[in-house]
């Protein structure tokens, strides 16, 4: 059994930076697909950044050139690094992993697709 557990989350000022952590327990195979969705309130929630293989990593547009994807297989941990930080990134923010083909992690991205998932850690930015 795969658990998931999100942190870093917190309030921070618009341009500031965060850098979120999801640590896995569990066995979790180098080709499965991981990902951070987000999810504001009364939206849907969205694929923000895909990793593939460990190395073949996908962004949202909106985040593109400023948030990074990692993962480290040694520690078993995903990380989200968020830079120049905007109002509209304001969400909670999710890890997930699932046993993906390439084209369902980086292409289609859909939340239904990925089989687990952790609590989220809240972002908050303000103006």
């Amino acid at each position: 059994q795969v658990q998931l557990v999100e942190s870093g989350g917190g309030a921070v000022q618009a341009g500031r930076s965060l850098r979120l952590s999801c640590a896995s327990s569990g066995y979790i195979d180098s080709r499965v697909c991981m990902a951070w969705f987000r999810q504001a309130p009364g939206k849907v929630r969205e694929a923000v950044a895909v990793i593939y293989n460990e190395d073949r990593q996908t962004y949202a547009d909106s985040v593109k050139g400023r948030f990074t994807i990692s993962k480290d297989s040694a520690e078993n941990t995903l990380y989200l690094q968020m830079d120049s930080l905007t109002p509209e990134d304001t969400a909670m923010y999710h890890c997930a992993a699932g046993d993906l083909t390439w084209l369902a992690c980086s292409v289609r991205r859909r939340a239904s697709d990925f089989l687990y998932w952790g609590q989220g850690t809240q972002v908050t930015v303000s103006s």
